[in-house]
């Protein structure tokens, strides 16, 4: 049996005292105070708006306030498969890794080697002066080798800190990325459904144009009317129809640009969404929150503070460098010319004792990397702040321009209903011959004008709910960071659009 070698009796008690004595140089990262506490979550003008705000949670799936049910199932279907989310779930792998990694250096490495070799000295060398056989010999090696670097400046910790930190930081960057994933989609598929809204003010327009123009021909016929009645309406009706071409275009660049959302080839949602729905209602109210939980709800401030967490914890692994370094070693293990000779008791030879290394020269190297995390540190706190005063730009100017459409809406709606009263008082004049066509081309088009205007409005109202969720951090739920489940993601791509009887339940125009 193979003893190990006797320790001093002071041994582990000095071990211990140097464990314990160990210190983390550099400084500590301490999380800024609340930043957002002073926004105002509030439009400058909101007086006499149909919606409003409300100072209870902001809901993470806050696309539900819409009450589509096809949107729902677009956003289960995109938080599953996407391409980005799964590459930010690549690259938050990517980190643990790192973190592990870091992590080893605060453990003992053991390892094992085994050798053999057959060798002879030069018979004319100094080792032959000396005596030694010229002759062949075998030689058989085997051991094992340890070794353990004492953190006592708490260089390895800071490096274990500064992982955990990025991998903080890229969690969160996955969920920034999340956020805008969910913003994105429910903008494409507002967008597309306000297009088909538009198509369908388009063919109205396109009926009541070629009913003007029958009359015309007919009114021209009878010799009560005149060409430039049949030309104007033949003109109105070539105009309203071609609208329809790009409105087309542009649905259908909506349909891929939810497909490519959805990572689904081109045209692969054609067959789905087919069926027009009305564009989903204002919701009446809007839970946002309190202005001190917003650098919570945002994601992207949080990535800012851990990776300022990271850039501060670098700084103090740089300062551990100029420190002395204590590495205890050991190795225990056997040597002998015949390999049944490798257990016995006088083929053994061990190796215990501590390395002590303390830089003096390296021409800057150490002075030139504590510099450069320095500047590194700086510059994270500069990208904090400026991600903080981004994000609060972003909630005003959100909370304005759904304010701002609000009241644009309302003046488009009266003007149409004007437009429409318009219309109908022209076409009346003409058919009594009180009154010749071109009020009533004017008033045609004042109408399709106002229709479109006020359709263009109505999606732009629920854009901009979208572009406030997406500023105050809508999309995502703060403890849920964590990986999905083995098939959860598998489970939850296989979501389907609800039947078309189902899609946009509780929704109107």
């Amino acid at each position: 049996m193979i003893r190990l070698p006797r320790l001093h009796p002071r041994a582990p008690a000095l071990l211990l005292a140097l464990l314990l004595g160990g210190c983390a140089v550099g400084p500590d990262f301490s999380p800024p105070a609340a930043p957002l506490a002073g926004a105002t979550l509030s439009p400058r003008r909101a007086e006499g708006l149909p919606a409003r705000l409300t100072a209870e949670a902001a809901p993470a799936a806050w696309w539900r306030l819409f009450g589509d049910a096809t949107l729902d199932a677009l956003q289960a279907r995109a938080q599953a498969a996407n391409l980005d989310l799964r590459a930010a779930s690549a690259r938050v792998a990517q980190s643990r890794a790192r973190m592990g990694i870091a992590g080893a250096a605060l453990l003992p490495a053991l390892g094992a080697d085994g050798n053999y070799g057959r060798q002879a000295v030069s018979a004319n060398g100094l080792f032959a002066a000396l005596g030694a056989p010229s002759h062949a010999i075998d030689l058989w090696q085997a051991g094992f080798d340890a070794a353990w670097e004492i953190d006592l400046w708490g260089r390895a910790r800071r490096l274990l800190e500064q992982a955990q930190a990025g991998t903080q930081a890229a969690l969160l960057a996955r969920e920034a990325v999340r956020v805008s994933l969910s913003a994105e989609v429910a903008r494409t598929y507002l967008q597309w459904r306000g297009v088909q809204a538009q198509l369908d003010i388009a063919g109205a327009n396109r009926a009541i144009a070629a009913h003007a123009l029958r009359l015309a021909q007919s009114r021209e016929a009878n010799g009560v009317a005149t060409r430039f009645d049949t030309a104007a309406a033949q003109a109105q009706l070539a105009t309203v129809t071609a609208l329809e071409p790009e409105l087309e275009r542009q649905r259908d660049a909506l349909l891929n640009a939810l497909a490519l959302l959805l990572a689904l080839p081109p045209r692969e949602l054609d067959g789905e969404l087919t069926r027009a729905m009305p564009l989903p209602a204002m919701p009446p109210a809007l839970p946002v929150g309190l202005p001190s939980e917003l650098a919570r709800r945002r994601p992207d401030i949080l990535q800012a503070e851990a990776e300022l967490h990271a850039a501060t914890a670098a700084v103090g692994a740089a300062q551990a460098d100029f420190y002395p370094r204590l590495t205890l070693k050991a190795r225990l293990g056997a040597e002998a010319f015949q390999f049944t000779d490798l257990g016995n008791w006088a083929s053994r030879n061990f190796l215990v004792g501590p390395t002590l290394y303390l830089p003096i020269f390296e021409g800057g190297r150490l002075k030139q990397t504590l510099a450069l995390t320095e500047a590194g540190q700086q510059a994270a706190a500069i990208a904090y702040q400026k991600t903080v005063l981004q994000a609060w730009h972003e909630i005003d100017n959100a909370l304005d321009a759904w304010a701002a459409e609000q009241r644009r809406h309302a003046e488009l709606a009266r003007a149409e209903a004007q437009n429409r009263v318009a219309l109908q008082a022209a076409e009346r004049a003409w058919q009594q011959g009180a009154a010749d066509y071109l009020p009533v081309l004017v008033a045609q088009r004042n109408l399709l004008g106002g229709q479109l205007a006020l359709s263009d409005s109505a999606t732009t109202a629920t854009l901009t709910v979208v572009a406030l969720y997406k500023a105050l951090g809508g999309g995502w739920e703060a403890g849920t960071t964590a990986d999905p489940a083995p098939g959860e993601a598998a489970a939850t791509a296989n979501t389907s659009l609800p039947p078309p009887d189902e899609r946009g339940q509780g929704a109107n125009s």
